[in-house]
Parts: C-alpha cells; sequence; structure tokens
C-alpha cells in the first residue's frame, strides 16, 4: 500500500510532502515526494490514562468510537472492573481488547481495594501483582492511589512497587495535592507519573522533580485549562489523558479535541503532537508506531493541523476508520458480574440525629476534589431529611457485595428538586450510590440498580429510567451508539429533576472515591480523604 500526504515529523519538527509504503503491518519506506495532496499524515492520538470501564462500554466498543477520533492507542488502567472481579476482570478486559484492532495497553492494578475504608468485590495482592506482571499483555503498574503507604513504608505497597521495578514496568502515580518532602519520597519510591494535579503550581513542583504529568480533560475532573500553560517549556515530561470519558463524550471527541485546543491557544504544534502521540509510547514502551521506517503502520490522516478532524486511522497497516465510518466489527461479550445486595425498605435510609449542624459534602463542578459545608440540619419526625430548598440532599453509598445497612450523608450542589439519581458505578468499590430529595426517592432508585444488578437510574414520582450495566455492574453489553443515546436520555432527566452539574452521573460516581480530599462516603461511612479517617456526620 502506498499513501501521498503531508507527512508530518514530529520528532524532527518538519512538514514534507511525501508517499509513504506500507507492507503487511510496517512501514517500510517513507519518501519525499511531490504531490497535490492536502491532507496530513501523523502518528495516531494515544490517551496516556484511562479506566475503558467509565465509558460503560466494553474494550471492543469503546474502540469502535475512538477510532473516528484518531486515537489508535491507550494506556489503559483496568482498576474499576478489578475492584468488582479481581484477576477475572482484568483478564476480560485485556481478552476482549484482544479482539480488535485498537492498542490497548493494560496495567497490573496496584490498589485493589483502594483503601481498606470501603468494602470492594475482590482483592490483588503483592503475589497476584507479580503474576499479573510477567504477563506481556500488561505494561505497567497502574496508579499508586495508596499514597500514604508508600510514605510511610507500608509493606504490601512496597512489594508491589517491587515487582514492577523487578520486571522494569513503569510506575503510574495518582497522589493529588502531595507536595514537598513527602512528594519527593513518593517518587522516590520508583513512581513516574501523575494524572490528579488540579494546580499549575502543583504540576510543575512534580515536573521539576522529575515526574511526567498528564494533563487530565474528562467527563468530570477537568484540569486542562490549569495546567495547559505548562507544555511550551515541559512538553516532554507531560501527555494528555481522559482519566474517564462517559460515552456521550466520547462520540463527540478524544484526544484530538485537546490537541485542537492547545493550538488554538497558540502552542507550537509539534509540542503539541509529541504530547498527545510520542511522549506515551516513550514512557510505557508500547509497540505502537510513530511514522517511522520500520515501525507498526499506526497513524492517521487529518484534513488540518488545527482541528484535527480524522479522514482515516490506520492501525498495523489496516484502516480501521474511513468515510465516517468505523471499521471495527461487534464482538460477542459474556457478561461478568458479582451482585448480591438485597432489595432495601425507605426505612434502611433514616438518619436518627440529633445535631443541630452536620458536616456536608460539597461536589465542585470538574472536580474530584471536594469540599467540607456545614450545614443546618432539617430533621423531620426523628429523621435527617433533604433540605431541597438549601440544596443539601441527602445521599448513600449501599454495599453491593453483601447485604449490609446503608451508609447515609448530605451533598450539596447536585441541586435536585425531586426524585433521585442512582449508580452502581461507584468509584473504587463500585457500591451503589444514590442522592435524592427523599427516602421514598433514593429507596426507589436503589433498589432499581439492585433489580437490575447494576446501572445509572433515575427516578421521579411519575417515571422511572436506567441503562442496565450487567458487565461488572458498571458496563454494558450493547453498542456504543445505544449506550451514548440511552446515557444522554438519563442525563437529560437527571438535570430536568433539577441538577445543574455538566455531568451529573460522573460526579455521583466520584463521591465515594475515598482517596480524593476532602469529604467522601463509603459503604462503611463518612470518610475524610484529607487525614484518611472516618469522620461523624455531626458538626463539632
Amino acid at each position: 500500500m502506498k499513501l501521498k500526504g503531508k507527512i508530518v515529523d514530529i520528532q524532527n519538527k518538519r512538514i514534507f510532502k511525501g508517499e509513504l509504503t506500507v507492507k503487511d503491518d510496517r512501514i517500510v519506506s517513507i519518501a519525499e515526494k511531490e504531490h497535490d495532496a492536502k491532507n496530513y499524515i501523523l502518528p495516531g492520538f494515544i490517551d496516556a490514562h484511562i479506566h475503558i470501564e467509565s465509558s460503560m462500554l466494553v474494550p471492543s466498543e469503546f474502540a469502535k468510537i475512538a477510532v473516528k477520533h484518531g486515537t489508535v492507542a491507550t494506556v489503559s488502567d483496568p482498576h474499576e472492573i478489578a475492584n468488582v472481579c479481581g484477576l477475572d476482570g482484568v483478564k476480560f478486559m485485556i481478552e476482549n481488547g484482544n479482539q480488535v484492532p485498537l492498542k490497548f495497553n493494560f496495567g497490573a492494578p496496584s490498589c485493589v481495594p483502594a483503601t481498606t475504608f470501603e468494602s470492594a468485590g475482590a482483592i490483588i495482592n503483592s503475589n497476584d501483582i507479580k503474576e499479573l506482571l510477567q504477563d506481556p499483555n500488561i505494561k505497567f503498574l497502574t496508579e499508586m492511589m495508596n499514597y500514604p503507604g508508600v510514605i510511610f513504608d507500608d509493606e504490601e505497597v512496597l512489594k508491589k512497587l517491587h515487582w514492577a521495578k523487578n520486571f522494569n514496568k513503569p510506575i503510574d502515580g495518582h497522589a493529588p495535592g502531595l507536595v514537598g518532602d513527602n512528594l519527593s519520597k513518593y517518587i522516590s519510591a520508583g513512581i513516574s507519573t501523575d494524572h490528579e494535579c488540579f494546580t499549575y503550581n502543583e504540576a510543575l513542583e512534580k515536573l521539576q522533580k522529575g515526574m511526567k504529568v498528564l494533563i487530565r480533560e474528562g467527563s468530570a475532573a477537568k484540569n486542562f485549562d490549569s495546567l495547559i500553560s505548562l507544555l511550551p517549556e515541559y512538553y516532554e515530561g507531560i501527555m494528555f489523558c481522559s482519566d474517564d470519558k462517559h460515552p456521550d463524550d466520547l462520540v463527540l471527541s478524544h484526544i484530538n479535541k485537546l490537541c485542537a485546543r492547545a493550538v488554538e491557544k497558540g502552542m507550537d504544534v509539534f509540542k503539541v503532537l509529541q504530547v498527545a502521540c510520542v511522549n506515551p509510547v516513550k514512557h510505557y514502551n508500547l509497540d505502537v508506531g510513530l511514522l517511522n521506517e520500520g515501525d507498526f503502520a499506526d497513524f492517521i490522516v487529518v484534513e488540518d493541523l488545527v482541528n484535527f478532524k480524522t479522514i482515516k486511522t490506520y492501525i498495523n497497516g489496516k484502516v480501521v476508520y474511513e468515510n465516517g465510518k468505523s471499521l471495527i466489527n461487534k464482538v460477542p461479550v459474556k457478561p461478568i458480574n458479582n451482585f448480591n445486595s438485597e432489595i432495601k425498605q425507605v426505612l434502611d435510609f433514616k438518619i436518627e440525629l440529633k445535631a443541630k449542624q452536620i458536616k456536608v459534602i460539597e461536589a465542585l463542578e470538574g472536580q474530584l476534589v471536594t469540599n467540607k459545608y456545614i450545614a443546618n440540619s432539617k430533621i423531620e419526625n426523628g429523621n435527617l431529611v433533604s433540605n431541597v430548598k438549601e440544596d443539601v440532599l441527602k445521599m448513600t453509598v449501599v454495599n453491593r457485595y453483601q447485604n449490609k445497612k446503608p451508609a447515609m450523608a448530605f451533598i450539596k450542589n447536585f441541586g435536585l428538586k425531586k426524585g433521585a439519581i442512582a449508580s452502581s458505578v461507584g468509584h473504587d468499590s463500585h457500591n451503589i450510590i444514590a442522592v435524592g430529595v427523599s427516602d421514598e426517592a433514593i429507596c426507589k432508585a436503589v433498589n432499581l440498580i439492585i433489580e437490575n444488578k447494576g446501572g445509572i437510574c433515575a427516578v421521579s414520582n411519575s417515571e422511572e429510567k436506567i441503562l442496565p450495566l450487567p458487565i461488572a455492574g458498571i458496563m454494558s453489553n450493547k453498542g456504543a451508539g445505544e449506550v451514548a443515546k440511552t446515557y444522554k436520555v438519563l442525563d437529560a432527566m437527571a438535570k430536568q429533576l433539577g441538577s445543574k452539574l455538566n455531568a451529573p452521573y460522573m460526579t455521583l460516581s466520584f463521591m465515594a472515591l475515598l482517596v480524593i480530599p476532602s469529604l467522601k462516603l463509603s459503604d462503611k461511612g463518612l470518610f475524610n480523604g484529607t487525614d484518611f479517617k472516618f469522620t461523624s456526620l455531626e458538626a463539632n
């Protein structure tokens, strides 16, 4: 196969008219040649850190959409399904991903469960990590969320890090807000990246200390605007990532959009493309081509270097997207799950507390971090209830692996005026999480999730809608288009119920993520993520 176009040579910072010759899965020659082709040929985009599960699609369905945006590979952390199904979940992702051309590069999940302060469906210990890292399909040790374990020399944590270094595989970090001497110790343990920076100064310190910083722009956490000004000087140490991308967002764009936004800000296109295409390959030692002779024929054809609209995507020398259509076929999927919770009663969500003031989780738009907010209690018949007028709503996390009493708390900024929303996508352990205006609405939403053994839903007095997620309670067995369409309906219903959040379900899914400060709720109770301790609902 021969292909003409304007060839973008990122490493030598030049663009020239030329012709590629591809044989089988490799580029055998790149020759400068005059022609009238107007399109640009460049290496494909790589998402440097993503949980495929958060798209609610299995890898094969994710691939069908991602190639439309010029994505040829991902650095994928199967942490979410591992928390539900353990090693079987990781193997499910690898096997499904291997049936399509897109290059999923999976890691060994380092923190399953993420903490001991929540109930997960599985445990992956250091011996399991050793087993996984010997598999050539496993490219790295995934984000070490337990940064206190690193700092205070937890024996099991250090064993996991040891095995990654033993097999010469990179170690991903996860250290929001970590600076100073503690950061230095974290890095010295061999941890090489962080995607959790939410301020310029935090990212700058990490870059200066030798970490790679991943600029994240997902469906909930959006750090592009805060960090992108670092790119011109530190482009060799930066990568782009989504972390979590919901299906409706994935249909619209992927890493291509971050490139377009960076170029729009006047940044050098070669530096931008090094961040989006080259750096992940170099850092993770990926078997992904970079448009050199002898490389795998992984590249894209785009209209221009401004919007990066993809015309064709090639992986291993084969066209996987052209003429507006993905050429990746649907793969049969046999569901895997772990769901044992029984139907709940309205009384299960009652809170008997006489405190005049309570601690409230304050959700923040576009952030995974939360604030602690103090609110006046609203008590009716001895029950602490939602204060809709003040937007202080009752929330719950329900253990989905065992039949336990729901954990209860309150949250601000969800804005619901009626009904409730719920999800079994609740990072990291994926218990059921719900927020609503009344105990009755919350109970109705939670039971809808239980009846379907996983999903996301919205309920009101007059209707209920659900997107079932039968694969581990976090992924659909349907096609990407159908999932995105149903998700958009649910997103619209949540907003009709009153939510002003841009991505209410994505935000909800992170309200049980204990490793991100400040206040969060696990199935075991209200948790202070700053000092890693449970805390009372009652305000001091």
